[in-house]
């Protein structure tokens, strides 16, 4: 197993992986800065809503995007991906997991929404709360969502049991609403969680 270098958040749910294999990012959506693709080696896009995947500056990307074989992603050449079946990008090995986007409302449509399980350490959900099938070292976990509600978020970590758990999806939160999530995570979650600003690296 290659040595990890670096984990790197950026705006809402965008994260760079940092390796001596390469170099992954995880979700860069509209709102993300555009560092966080500086030589990227590859991209994983965890379902097709726009705070995800910035379609307009991944078609000007030159590294392999992988997402959920049915994502809708116009005019954007991608590597269909399904849950279970085991890939390798940026050297990093990534079993996708889950399958939908969590219910927003009654029985409005949802997308496919894979969970990525990186070299086994790393697990990022998307859209989902949907639990990794294995322990892991790194869990990020969803703040806030149309589709979730803060218990769930202080339930998804503590049922996955990680060593430590960085928030993301944090994008539509003003500074007094993160601080009170910030807040309930670090008291409820056993000391794992930490949230990273955008930039920073652990």
């Amino acid at each position: 197993m290659l040595t990890w270098v670096r984990i790197t958040k950026y705006v809402h749910s965008c994260v760079r992986l940092e390796h001596e294999g390469g170099t992954l990012v995880i979700d860069p959506g509209v709102w993300s800065e555009s560092e966080a693709l500086a030589g990227a080696d590859a991209v994983l896009v965890t379902h097709e809503h726009n705070d995800h995947v910035d379609l307009l500056r991944l078609r000007g990307l030159d590294v392999p995007v992988y997402a959920p074989k049915s994502a809708r992603l116009p005019g954007l050449d991608f590597n269909g991906v399904v849950a279970g079946e085991e890939f390798t990008a940026a050297g990093f090995r990534v079993p996708p997991r889950g399958g939908r986007h969590a219910r927003i409302y009654g029985d409005r449509p949802d997308c496919a929404n894979l969970g990525y399980l990186v070299d086994d350490r790393l697990y990022h959900p998307g859209d989902s709360l949907h639990l990794p099938d294995r322990p892991v070292e790194t869990l990020l976990v969803p703040l806030q969502g149309s589709w979730m509600k803060t218990d769930e978020a202080i339930d998804f970590v503590r049922a996955a049991d990680p060593e430590r758990a960085f928030g993301i999806h944090d994008g539509q939160v003003n500074e007094r609403g993160l601080s009170s999530l910030n807040g309930w995570l670090t008291d409820e979650c056993g000391g794992r969680y930490r949230w990273l600003a955008p930039g920073v690296s652990a």
